[in-house]
């Protein structure tokens, strides 16, 4: 069972670098946590692939560019360091820029570089936090304008939602400019896709592989079905094209993407919604409703759905054993369903059940949109929330070390493709980003209102901090100490910036303030 991961190779390391502890200051906290954990890290590395930053400067780039974390829970403080750590292994310089590869080794679907745009969302969403943003307007440009010059552009051979990815961006870094020379290409992105992928009556329809979910109870490699995942990635592309266009004036462009919007969600919810399945489902090309998968939780992510009980009920499954709750994780299809699991040996990529991260990430966010944006949660909490984020947590290890692989079983753990040199590093989720901006609870807005919405159970934690965020071009510190005596700064929660404290709350919850 999960429950019995140990982390006995770690705390060796711990108690061996204890001496060293807090002997740098960055913000609130040391470096000398973060440095521990790169020394195991680097420990179980051979590092036969070196990329632009290797493992001994890794400390360093991280030290200078990511947020610092410490809290109660060694499991997720663990692996938040860990997933910066694989994160910075998959930075790649190339003659058209920086970009972050998915697989850490050459894999024949990739293109350019080895670049892989089926998890550009994610990597955009995590790379939001690093203080030295070249790396991911780089990348972004390398998809949205330099792939098509390629002799074969692949930025289209997976769904994507990077228009989504690129305006929550901005709500961190507030860089305008970048985003306003983005607009035009962006827009014209959006109407090839149309022209690719949209059925006369207004929905988009996707391959399950090229949704970058092949295998799954609902599809195959040729059907084409209308599924909740490109549909709710073009609908919050059509979102954020509409506020990117309004931030550059273009009043009819806004106009254009936000009757997209509007319509889509409609056809969404009266097409995929099964009242009978409490659920979004695939529509097939038969016309019949899949059974349920992963994906119907991905309208969440976009907060498409209204506010209403009726549409709260489908996260009742993350909780039912019946449904996608695994002793190892979130699976990808229902656990009743009759064909759950059948239809690979461990050796493909099936979605037809076990665990991938790259649902959990998008399952988790949109819990997180449900618990902080919504009235009617129906049996969702923030415990519902923090115990599936340390299930995910406690997943990213093998045979005792930690690992991130490709998909893994949800009963036993095991990754499904072994200790495969390709699946060594995976990227291809999110973890950083879900600890900074749905547990700690850093709501990216446009204005210079600070908002925080935290996902900590009351009384599961005594004290956490997170340090050195940047943040509106302001540097965050934000800190809850139940009392007082851990940090010296006073009990309660306490937001700084810049040194400054803006936000004061006796208790852990939700709150306001200005910059």
């Amino acid at each position: 069972m999960i429950k019995t991961f140990k982390l006995l190779g770690f705390v060796a390391l711990v108690i061996a670098g204890a001496s060293v502890y807090g002997q740098k200051k960055s913000g609130m906290l040391g470096t000398g946590l973060l440095e521990r954990y790169t020394r195991y890290f680097n420990s179980l590395d051979s590092e036969d692939v070196k990329n632009f930053i290797p493992n001994a400067q890794a400390a360093s780039w991280i030290t200078a560019n990511a947020p610092l974390f410490e809290c109660p829970d060694s499991a997720i403080e663990k692996i938040y360091y860990y997933r910066w750590w694989t994160f910075r292994k998959h930075l790649k310089e190339t003659p058209a820029g920086f970009i972050f590869t998915e697989f850490i080794t050459p894999v024949n679907h990739a293109g350019k570089f080895n670049a892989i745009s089926c998890a550009l969302g994610h990597h955009i969403y995590e790379g939001r936090w690093l203080h030295d943003q070249q790396y991911i307007d780089q990348y972004i440009n390398f998809w949205v304008l330099k792939d098509k010059t390629f002799p074969a552009p692949r930025f289209h051979a997976f769904s994507s939602w990077v228009d989504d990815a690129i305006y929550n961006r901005y709500l961190v870094n507030q860089d305008k400019n970048f985003v306003a020379g983005l607009v035009p290409e962006l827009d014209a992105d959006y109407r090839k896709w149309e022209s690719e992928k949209q059925l006369p009556s207004g929905m988009f329809w996707q391959f399950d592989v090229r949704d970058g979910m092949e295998e799954s109870v609902s599809g195959s490699r040729k059907v084409k079905n209308r599924r909740p995942s490109i549909n709710s990635y073009m609908y919050g592309n059509a979102v954020a094209l509409a506020k990117m266009a309004s931030m550059t004036n273009n009043d009819s462009l806004r106009k254009v993407y936000e009757r997209k919007a509007a319509m889509l969600k409609t056809m969404i919810v009266d097409s995929l919604w099964s009242d009978s399945a409490s659920f979004f489902l695939a529509l097939k090309e038969d016309g019949n409703l899949a059974p349920r998968e992963a994906i119907g939780f991905i309208p969440w992510y976009f907060n498409l759905p209204a506010d209403k009980s009726v549409y709260a009920k489908a996260w009742d499954q993350i909780i039912d054993t019946a449904g996608f709750n695994a002793p190892w994780g979130l699976t990808t299809a229902e656990r009743r369903e009759p064909t759950f699991r059948t239809r690979g040996s461990g050796h493909g990529c099936e979605w037809d059940g076990a665990v991938w991260p790259f649902a959990t990430t998008q399952t988790l966010k949109g819990l997180s949109n449900l618990l902080s944006n919504y009235s009617k949660q129906g049996k969702m909490s923030a415990k519902v929330f923090y115990d599936e984020l340390l299930k995910y947590a406690m997943s990213h290890v093998m045979n005792g070390r930690t690992y991130i692989g490709e998909y893994q079983d949800e009963k036993n753990g095991n990754w499904l493709k072994g200790d495969n040199p390709r699946s060594r590093f995976y990227n291809h989720s999110g973890f950083c980003d879900l600890v900074i901006s749905d547990l700690v609870g850093l709501k990216p807005r446009a204005d210079d209102i600070l908002e925080l919405h935290p996902l900590i159970p009351e009384g599961q934690w005594d004290w956490f901090c997170l340090d050195n965020v940047l943040y509106h071009g302001k540097k965050l510190t934000i800190l809850w100490d139940k009392t007082g005596k851990k940090y010296g700064k006073g009990k309660g929660l306490k937001v700084f910036a810049d040194g400054k404290e803006v936000i004061s709350s006796a208790k852990l919850k939700a709150v306001r303030g200005k910059l």
